[in-house]
C-alpha cells in the first residue's frame, strides 16, 4: 500500500545536442534583458561563446568561480553582477560554477540559467554550499534552484574519461540512496532506477570510446535523473560516510563515492530489499552491491580507499566522526559493523552485509 508525499520543484529543462544555442530565447523567456555569464578560469572560452550567442543581452563574463564557493568570491560576483546591471546569470560548468550561481541567487534573488558540463547534478537541487573562515556551510532553499537548465551533450565531449567515470558513479550514488530514502516516493524511485541504468550504460560506452556521442548523451540524461533524486529526497549512510572521509581526510569527492558505494549498499541490503532489487535490475545483475563493485572494476576505478590516499590508521577516526552525529539510515548505524565496512572499503575487498 502506497503512502508518500511528493512535492514538485518547478524548473524548465531543455535537453539535446546543440541546446546551448538556445540561450538567447531562454533568457528572454525569463523576462531578463542582461545576463552575466559565470565560469571558472578554465572554462572561459565556453563562457565567451555563450556571451557571443547572447549578443547585446550579454552583461559580460565573470570567470572567477572556485571550488567550495568561498564567501568572499560569492560577494565579489554579486557586486560585479550589480555593477554591470545584470538581471539574470548563466552558469556554465560543473558544481563549482553552478554553486557560485546559487550563492548569488541566495541573497540577490537573481534568476539562474544553468548549462552543466559535468555529471554533478547540482543544477537539479536546492542544496547550496558556501565556505567561510575555512568551514563549508550547506543549506537548502528552493530559490537557488536554476530556473532553466540547458543540457547539451556536446559540451561534455571534452570531459576526460576518468573524470567522466567517477563523476557518473558519484551521480549513481545519489539515485541508489534515494531508493531507500526515508522520504522517498514512487516517482523518485522510477527516476532513480532509470538514472542508474542510463549512467551505467553510458559510462561503459564512454570507457570504450570517449567520442561516442550517444553514450555521452545517455550519461547526461542519467545525471539529470540522479540529480533530480538528490534534490527531492534525503540521503543516508553512504553520503554521511563520504562527507566524513572527504571533509576530514581531504579525499577526492567522486572517487570516494565510487569506492564506498558497494559497501554501504551491502550494509543496508538486508533491510532495503526493494531498493537492492531495483538497482540490480538497472545494472542487469543479481546483486546490487556486487554489481556496482564489478562495474568499478570494469571501468578502472580505484578499488580501495588506500588507493586514493587514506591511511589505515585513520579508519578508527573516520568511524568515530561518522558516529558522532546521529542521522537516519534504514539499518541502525553501529560501531562494529561500520568499522568493518570501512576496513573492507579501505582494502578494496568484495562488499559483504
Amino acid at each position: 500500500m502506497y503512502e508518500f508525499v511528493y512535492t514538485t520543484q518547478a524548473s524548465r529543462v531543455v535537453f539535446g545536442a546543440g541546446s546551448m544555442k538556445l540561450i538567447q530565447q531562454e533568457v528572454e523567456k525569463l523576462g531578463a534583458r542582461r545576463a552575466l555569464i559565470l565560469c571558472t578560469p578554465e572554462q572561459k572560452n565556453q563562457a565567451e561563446i555563450v556571451s557571443s550567442l547572447l549578443g547585446p543581452s550579454s552583461a559580460g563574463v565573470f570567470d572567477g568561480a572556485q571550488m567550495h564557493v568561498p564567501i568572499e568570491n560569492a560577494r565579489r560576483a554579486r557586486e560585479y553582477a550589480k555593477s554591470v546591471d545584470a538581471d539574470c546569470a548563466v552558469a556554465i560548468g560543473g558544481g563549482s560554477t553552478i554553486g557560485l550561481g546559487k550563492a548569488i541567487s541566495l541573497e540577490s534573488s537573481l534568476p539562474i540559467i544553468a548549462i552543466p558540463t559535468t555529471y554533478a547534478g547540482s543544477e537539479m537541487t536546492p542544496i547550496y554550499g558556501i565556505t567561510e573562515d575555512g568551514l563549508k556551510k550547506t543549506g537548502k532553499d528552493v530559490k537557488v534552484i536554476p530556473r532553466t537548465v540547458l543540457y547539451d551533450p556536446e559540451l561534455t565531449m571534452g570531459l576526460p574519461v576518468r573524470l567522466s567515470i567517477v563523476s557518473g558513479l558519484n551521480a549513481i550514488a545519489h539515485a541508489a540512496e534515494g531508493l531507500y530514502a526515508k522520504d522517498g516516493n514512487p516517482v523518485m524511485s522510477l527516476m532513480a532506477e532509470e538514472g542508474i541504468r542510463s549512467l551505467a550504460n553510458g559510462l561503459r560506452g564512454v570507457h570504450r570510446n570517449e567520442k561516442d556521442k550517444a553514450a555521452r548523451s545517455e550519461c547526461l540524461y542519467g545525471a539529470w535523473l540522479c540529480g533530480m533524486v538528490l534534490g527531492n529526497v534525503g540521503m543516508a549512510l553512504h553520503h554521511k560516510l563520504c562527507h566524513t572521509l572527504g571533509g576530514t581526510f581531504n579525499l577526492p569527492h567522486a572517487e570516494t563515492h565510487a569506492i564506498v558505494l558497494p559497501h554501504t549498499l551491502a550494509y543496508n541490503s538486508t533491510v532495503a530489499e526493494d531498493a537492492m532489487g531495483r538497482i540490480a535490475r538497472a545494472l542487469d545483475v543479481k546483486s546490487a552491491p556486487d554489481g556496482l563493485y564489478q562495474l568499478n572494476q570494469e571501468l578502472g576505478v580505484p578499488q580501495g580507499l588506500r588507493d586514493i590516499g587514506l591511511r589505515e590508521v585513520d579508519l578508527e577516526r573516520a568511524c568515530e566522526v561518522a558516529l558522532s552525529n546521529p542521522y537516519w539510515n534504514p539499518r541502525p548505524v553501529e560501531k562494529e559493523p561500520l568499522r568493518a565496512l570501512l576496513q573492507r572499503a579501505w582494502e578494496g575487498a568484495c562488499p559483504t552485509p
